[in-house]
């Protein structure tokens, strides 16, 4: 029987977010892997369901409906299954689901490139995107300082958006443990157990790396 929800992805941060909501809302999903090394979202088949060769893309089946773009497969997961997208809270979610699209993402990204993978190739760019990624790191934790998750006291899709980049803190080498109210926020999203199963949905023995 054919999967409601297929998933097209990897094993990326951006790929995380939708695994972990699919799990989130229990929707019935298959995945389908996109081999990123071998160049994968390159071919033809894949650009037409994604025109910018990008992870993840999800097919609504049921629906007959294709949709790219991390941030709109979370709206549209979250308006399909009526969860973590209230509406008298719609406007503060967004603005920190667009924070995470348009800018924690791209930043954190750009420092994994600069500084986990090509170290000492660019003095420049190390010392920029470091200082950005921690900068990223205050300005969360001041946020969750009053806020128990980052649009309010709700969980939301703007948390399992961002929560995967920051899962990644070992690369970043920024010392999440030193951010208090961002390391409870990561502490309480890490145990639940739909995270932790969307987590490792292409690595079965990959768990959210403890706070250091």
């Amino acid at each position: 029987m054919l999967k409601v929800i297929e998933l097209f992805s990897a094993n990326t941060p951006n790929g995380k977010k939708i695994s972990i909501m699919l799990e989130e809302i229990g929707f019935d999903y298959k995945v389908t892997k996109v081999d990123l090394d071998k160049g994968d979202q390159f071919k033809s088949a894949f650009k037409k369901i994604s025109p910018f060769s990008k992870i993840p893309v999800i097919i609504d089946h049921k629906k007959s409906k294709t949709i790219f773009e991390s941030g709109a497969i979370l709206i549209y997961l979250a308006i399909e299954s009526g969860k973590f997208y209230n509406t008298e809270d719609q406007l503060v979610i967004n603005q920190w689901l667009m924070a995470q699209m348009g800018h924690v993402g791209p930043m954190l990204g750009q420092h994994h490139q600069f500084h986990y993978y090509n170290p000492g190739r660019s003095k420049f760019g190390e010392d920029r995107y470091f200082k950005i990624a921690k900068r990223i790191y205050e300005e969360l934790d001041q946020r969750l300082l009053n806020s128990k998750f980052l649009s309010g006291e709700n969980y939301t899709i703007a948390d399992i958006a961002t929560f995967p980049w920051i899962a990644r803190h070992e690369w970043h080498d920024i010392g999440l443990s030193q951010f208090k109210n961002l390391t409870r926020w990561y502490n309480e999203i890490s145990k639940r157990d739909a995270v932790i199963k969307g987590f490792s949905f292409m690595n079965e023995n990959e768990l959210p790396p403890k706070a250091k």
